[in-house]
Formats: structure tokens, C-alpha cells, sequence
């Protein structure tokens, strides 16, 4: 009777303290292995993004540096409009807050423009909207006019990247 109570509390010791540990430890390192993997992908995800982002950030600068000292949208877009021959159509012109995203700045312009053909809409934003140059045409809206039906008129928001102002920084 001694013999098989020492040995049930035998077993039941190196149960309690060796079995049940390792399968715990087991089961815990299972869970920490899944965490682990679940992080990697979402880094992995980040990483892509981060790539995706400085790549961005690396073309703007090139566009930047390849522009004349001086530009600003406001004047890039009035001889625009001049060459466009739409100049005299323009309503008002006006500069949006600025934003600042990391090392550049974004600078944006609203534009109103009444009276215009459709002809000269399309030759203005042919003409204003460069990609390579991201200079880039955010929102616009057209309307017919009440008083002139076949005319149009239309609000245009336009938006670059430039390095950032003095006053900005």
C-alpha cells in the first residue's frame, strides 16, 4: 500500500511538474511563434509601403531640383492660361493654405474660370496639368452657365510639391 502511494504521488508529482510545464510551455511557444509570424507580415506590408513612399519622395525631389529657382504656381499657371488663351476668363486665383508633408511642402491654387468653350477648357487642362512635372489637377467642377448656356464655367483646383518655405520650417 505504501509502495503504490508512493508511486501514485510519483506520478502525480512528475505530471504536475514535468508533463503539464512542457505541454503549457509547448502550447506558449506555439501562440508566440503565430504573434511572431502576424508581426513579420505586417512588417513586411510596412516595409512595401515605406519603399513605395521614398520612392515618392525621392521623385518629387529630382522634379524639384530639375525646376527653374523661382517657380510658383500661381505664375506657372497664369502663362498657362495665357497660352491657352483663357486668361482674360479667369475670375479669381487663389492661393489655398499650404501643407506641409515631411521635407516638401504642398502648394495648391483655385481657379475660377467663366465664359469658357469647351474647346478651351480641354486646351487650359491639356495645357496646366503636367504628371511629370507633378503638377496636378485636384478637383474640378463645370457648370453651364444660366445667362450663357453654351458657355462653361469651372472651379479647378490645381496642387504641386515644393521644398519647403522659410517660413514653414
Amino acid at each position: 500500500m505504501v509502495t503504490a502511494g508512493l508511486i501514485f504521488v510519483g506520478a502525480v508529482l512528475l505530471v504536475q511538474f514535468a508533463v503539464v510545464p512542457y505541454f503549457e510551455s509547448r502550447q506558449n511557444v506555439r501562440r508566440a511563434i503565430a504573434a511572431s509570424e502576424k508581426v513579420l507580415r505586417e512588417l513586411s506590408v510596412l516595409g512595401a509601403e515605406y519603399g513605395a513612399l521614398r520612392q515618392r519622395s525621392e521623385e518629387i525631389r529630382r522634379v524639384i531640383e530639375r525646376r527653374p529657382a523661382g517657380f510658383a504656381l500661381l505664375s506657372y499657371l497664369e502663362k498657362r492660361a495665357a497660352d491657352a488663351g483663357v486668361k482674360s476668363n479667369i475670375r479669381s486665383m487663389n492661393l489655398l493654405p499650404v501643407v506641409t508633408t515631411g521635407a516638401y511642402e504642398e502648394t495648391t491654387v483655385e481657379m475660377k474660370l467663366d465664359k469658357l468653350t469647351m474647346k478651351q477648357l480641354t486646351d487650359f487642362l491639356y495645357q496646366a496639368e503636367l504628371p511629370e512635372e507633378m503638377i496636378r489637377i485636384r478637383r474640378i467642377s463645370i457648370v453651364k452657365m444660366k445667362e450663357s448656356p453654351e458657355y462653361l464655367s469651372a472651379l479647378i483646383q490645381v496642387f504641386t510639391y515644393q521644398t519647403l518655405s522659410p517660413r514653414s520650417r
